[in-house]
């Protein structure tokens, strides 16, 4: 057997090669006036500071290795490619070479590869007394068809669920090796499940699930109800058996959307995802003959994109390289652009109202809208204007819902601010092998990392949950530059996830959406951070919100 550490990530290689990063075909040429200015292909901004230019095309950058990519391991089999074909540039993995091994499939896998799955898939339900037992069986029969094969279930009231999960936790512990992945499954009347971040981090503390995905399924009922033609857990068990190939993201857009519109139903269900790679918990390998459907057809982005970009770039450095990066990615993926510089508290909110109006105005067809909110953020996840006073961004969305012009349209929300002060040291075994002493590698994940949490009513009724919304909410996709509570990283080339967001956009502008954030947040996850007052290495990781009905596809 031979073994080539082609060169791990190594924290001295970070700053060059982020030096490499593209920075698309915006230059900046001087202070932002703070006006507003609206952007079309090709043109110039006058008086904001910023200015379109046409640039070479940069060279294609690859995205995996055809061999595979396991997340909890981090190994791939296969040709290790390096970034721009350059020798000691890319980010750069360990290449397991076996000698003698069988060729490679010819199609390649998905961007970020897929979770390998290998080690006992566990599930484990939490229900209340008052949760129907129709609505627990057929639950249970979607884990059998999801292929877990070790299932518990376990009643308890709302306040047991914490130690309930603690003792779950010991005895995945105890197996003594890797879980292939973990499922739980919270049911409980309406209103009383409320935030279970407190769960998720319990869970998150599992040895033998570091590196591994762990699902937890929130569903909210109404006390011995019955499920309802259509509802979410229905619809999900007739596809699980059907679409084995599917990731599970695409399984819960398709549910998301016959839960919607084949039901009347009058909420949608919402997903929170940190995942590192492809998700198939069907055993259908993607290079295998696929006879199933295919997921419903995309949404349609044939008429106006419009783009309201609103960044503080005062006190902020880097902040003018993400204005560029995603400036440039925005024009060239057709979006008409709208960008504030260092807008108030007050301007945030005003420029969301003008921009909902314009929309409206607009006599031809609007098909898609993006807002990105570039600033510092407060303790609880607050956005902090130029002048230093705190605007909620659920206000801002809010605002947006209300615009007629996109109901039944995507729309794209980015968040590159803190969301709180925690600075993630990250989880992973304590003792380095040699090699990756000697190449100063992280072994560890962002604790945050490698979690979907789908916010659900299990009868399909209104919810009054916090997270999953009314119908009219539906088709919203979110992305915060860093986990709940924690500190988003940005220096003075720009953030992290920003930059790499453009780099794999540019990269592959027609994959789905969903798989390309989960790239974004890949490789965002492998990265060592150095704060300014922190002299330990930290990590990052994205939080994805998603109550999408149909795969998004930015370019044809």
């Amino acid at each position: 057997m031979l073994l080539l550490f082609t060169g791990i990530q190594n924290s001295k290689l970070v700053p060059a090669l982020r030096s490499l990063r593209g920075r698309g075909l915006m230059e900046l040429i001087g202070q932002g006036s703070g006006k507003r200015q609206v952007l079309g292909p090709g043109a110039l901004v006058p008086g904001s500071g910023v200015k379109l230019c046409a640039q070479r095309k940069p060279p294609p950058r690859p995205h995996g290795l055809p061999g595979g990519w396991d997340p909890a391991g981090g190994l791939a089999v296969g040709r290790c490619p390096t970034e721009s074909g350059k020798k000691g540039s890319g980010w750069l993995r360990p290449l397991l070479a076996l000698r003698g091994a069988p060729p490679q499939p010819t199609l390649s896998l998905p961007p970020q590869g897929k979770y390998s799955l290998q080690g006992p898939r566990v599930a484990l339900t939490l229900s209340t007394p008052e949760v129907s037992a129709s609505t627990v069986a057929v639950l249970e029969a979607v884990f059998r068809t999801l292929g877990f094969e070790r299932c518990h279930r376990t009643e308890a009231s709302v306040q047991g669920f914490l130690g309930e999960l603690a003792e779950f936790r010991e005895q995945l512990d105890g197996l003594g090796g890797p879980v292939g992945c973990a499922l739980v499954a919270l049911l409980a009347p309406r209103g009383q499940l409320g935030q279970p971040q407190q769960l998720v981090r319990e869970l998150s503390r599992c040895r033998a699930l570091w590196g591994r995905p762990k699902v937890f399924l929130l569903l909210s009922s109404a006390p011995g109800g019955a499920l309802e033609r259509g509802a979410f857990l229905t619809g999900l068990s007739r596809l699980c058996g059907r679409c084995r190939h599917w990731s599970l993201l695409q399984l819960l857009t398709e549910v998301f959307y016959r839960t919607t519109e084949e039901s009347e139903a009058t909420y949608c269900p919402v997903f929170r995802s940190s995942l590192q790679g492809t998700l198939c918990l069907g055993d259908v390998e993607p290079w295998e003959p696929q006879l199933e459907s295919s997921p419903r057809a995309q949404y349609d982005l044939s008429g106006t994109r419009a783009a309201l970009l609103l960044s503080v770039i005062c006190s902020r450095p880097g902040a003018k390289h993400d204005v560029e990066a995603l400036g440039s990615l925005c024009q060239a993926l057709n979006f008409k652009i709208t960008l504030r510089t260092n807008p108030t508290a007050q301007a945030f909110q005003e420029e969301m109202v003008q921009f909902r109006e314009c929309l409206d105005a607009l006599s031809a067809p609007v098909s898609c809208a993006l807002v990105a909110l570039m600033t510092h953020g407060g303790p609880q996840g607050q956005l902090l204007g130029a002048d230093g006073q705190e605007v909620q961004p659920e206000a801002l969305v809010q605002e947006l819902n209300r615009c007629r012009a996109l109901w039944g349209c995507p729309k794209i929300f980015l968040l590159q601010a803190c969301r709180g002060g925690h600075r993630d040291a990250g989880v992973g075994p304590t003792a380095l092998s040699w090699f990756r002493r000697w190449l100063r590698a992280s072994p560890t994940t962002p604790s945050h990392a490698d979690v979907l949490e789908i916010y659900t009513d299990a009868q399909g009724s209104a919810s009054q949950g916090p997270t999953a919304g009314s119908s009219d909410q539906a088709d919203i996709l979110m992305v915060y530059a860093a986990a709940e509570g924690c500190v988003a990283y940005r220096d003075e080339k720009g953030s992290d996830f920003i930059q790499t967001l453009a780099e794999v956009l540019r990269a592959d502008p027609g994959g789905d959406l969903l798989e390309l954030l989960t790239e974004v947040n890949r490789r965002v996850c492998e990265l060592d951070v150095l704060g300014p007052d922190c002299p330990e290495r930290r990590k990052a990781c994205l939080e994805i919100r998603s109550s999408l009905r149909r795969p998004l596809c930015l370019q044809a």
